[in-house]
């Protein structure tokens, strides 16, 4: 199929390369595409005066002729007025590589909003967002990977051309923030410009604009030969963490106290010129994220939420089944140190307007120290956790910021917290114990639940197999109730 031909949305055919490299359109764009095409390729006049002459040789009163004409004329006056008003609309393209939590939740906000014309790039069929998703898409393109920079680049070329024009270009993904800044740069898009978007993404760059700035940090190495990683063990001593120069969510991350551990975890990162890796200090406390609204370079909104335990105990130990929670607004307060800092961290790293997710460690002695930020929504369902916090959605407010440029400051009425549910053992999902009793103990706490899926082959990420959200007035409650769950709940492999 060649890749400029359109395809309806409700059966996008998939079976050869350049069929999925194809703009697929809504229901919508096929009619009026069709009807435009229509109205070039013939001549109406000749029609309508044959017509006319036929009408009056069977002398059909004139008053009939206008009953019969009104309907027309009023449907395509109608046509006409909404094709016009979607060309005024803006066009929004959602970047999507997977279909997660993260991307649904942005999708839902996007199709919510009336007067936007929305275009998805995915790297999986369209047929895996729901049918609602889908009725709202003007077009959808897959890719063979939404996170290759010239696929991505290509793609957006392809919605330009259909479009006319893109007005927002978003994603919730971490790794396509580099390849979206190169897209905006090229077509004029407003939003965040590759320098920017590669001092969120280069770590050691990141890092190295934060003690520029006097902003606390972990003290860091950036790696481009295994010898480069001895030398920064001389300097800073163990235990230090290894990872990905680019990394994201704790993924490649190695906790390494002695030098039998560092040479394996050398092996699997295999720092090089071309595959830069970076070492930090291991920072002991407590672990933390802040979300920061940034609207024209202000912080309108922040949030704090904390990890037990630490990320990367959990990354390192597949049966912990882990919380997060968000205090309540009266502890917030507590942390009016690290949401100063957090502001200039984002300052200094140039983002203007956007959502953001820092790390961040209390260490015992009180001080903090940032571990990295990310340009783009949280996942984890934190930012699920900060709307039932506040009481609102955030995606549809991150939506309405990237497109609008409004947003509503919310405030915040509960305490909120979430409970991964990680299986253990081996195999496929056999049995879930003790989620019945939960669901009767803590309803009145309950607001979201994904429970487990028997016979499900185990997700091996940090979020698990379910998950429970609770919230409630007091910090506590919270808490007591993310502990019983823990401890309540068992999901066993077999």
């Amino acid at each position: 199929m060649d890749s400029s031909s359109v395809c309806h949305a409700e059966h996008v055919p998939s079976c050869h390369a350049e069929q999925k490299r194809s703009i697929h359109t809504g229901w919508r764009a096929d009619v009026w595409t069709a009807s435009s095409l229509f109205l070039a390729k013939i001549s109406l006049r000749p029609r309508i005066e044959v017509a006319l002459s036929t009408l009056a040789c069977m002398r059909v009163p004139v008053a009939f002729l206008l009953v019969l004409a009104l309907p027309i004329c009023k449907s395509f006056y109608c046509y006409i007025s909404e094709t016009l008003s979607t060309a005024c609309m803006p066009v929004v393209v959602f970047v999507a590589p997977l279909c997660n939590a993260a991307a649904l939740a942005s999708l839902e906000a996007l199709a919510k909003q009336p007067d936007i014309s929305l275009g998805v790039i995915s790297h999986f069929p369209q047929e895996q967002l729901p049918l609602h998703i889908r009725l709202r898409l003007a077009a959808h393109w897959q890719t063979a990977s939404a996170l290759n920079t010239a696929e991505l680049l290509y793609a957006a070329e392809k919605m330009h051309t259909y479009f006319g024009k893109i007005d927002v270009l978003l994603s919730t993904n971490e790794h396509v923030q580099e390849a979206l800044a190169l897209i905006r740069e090229k077509f004029g898009i407003a939003g965040m410009r590759p320098d920017v978007a590669h001092n969120f993404r280069d770590k050691a760059r990141m890092k190295q604009r934060f003690f520029e700035h006097q902003i606390p940090c972990a003290r860091f190495q950036r790696l481009t030969s295994r010898q480069a990683a001895y030398d920064f063990v001389e300097q800073v001593g163990f235990p230090i963490i290894l990872k990905p120069l680019c990394g994201a969510g704790s993924v490649s991350t190695f906790f390494v106290d002695s030098y039998a551990q560092l040479e394996p975890a050398l092996a699997q990162l295999n720092p090089s010129e071309w595959n830069v890796a970076l070492a930090e200090e291991f920072i002991s406390g407590a672990e933390h994220s802040l979300e920061t609204v940034m609207h024209h370079g202000r912080a309108v909104w922040q949030s704090v939420s904390r990890y037990l335990p630490n990320a990367l105990d959990v990354m390192q130990n597949a049966w912990i089944q882990w919380r997060i929670i968000v205090p309540n607004a009266a502890e917030q307060v507590a942390y009016s140190d690290i949401r100063h800092a957090g502001q200039a961290a984002l300052s200094c790293l140039g983002l203007e307007t956007g959502i953001s997710h820092l790390e961040w460690f209390r260490r015992p002695d009180a001080r903090f120290a940032i571990s990295e930020v990310g340009a783009r929504p949280p996942g984890a369902q934190i930012l699920t956790l900060h709307s039932r916090a506040f009481d609102c959605n955030l995606y549809e407010e991150w939506i309405r910021l990237m497109v609008y440029d409004q947003f509503s400051v919310p405030t915040q009425r509960y305490a909120c917290g979430v409970a991964f549910l990680r299986a253990q053992g081996y195999g496929v999902i056999k049995h879930i114990t003790g989620l019945d009793e939960v669901m009767r103990e803590c309803s009145a706490l309950i607001t979201d639940v994904q429970p487990p899926k028997l016979h499900a082959t185990p997700t091996g990420t940090y979020e698990g197999d379910g998950f429970i959200i609770v919230r409630h007035e007091e910090t506590a409650k919270v808490e007591q109730a993310l502990e019983y769950i823990i401890n309540t709940v068992r999901v066993t492999l077999g």
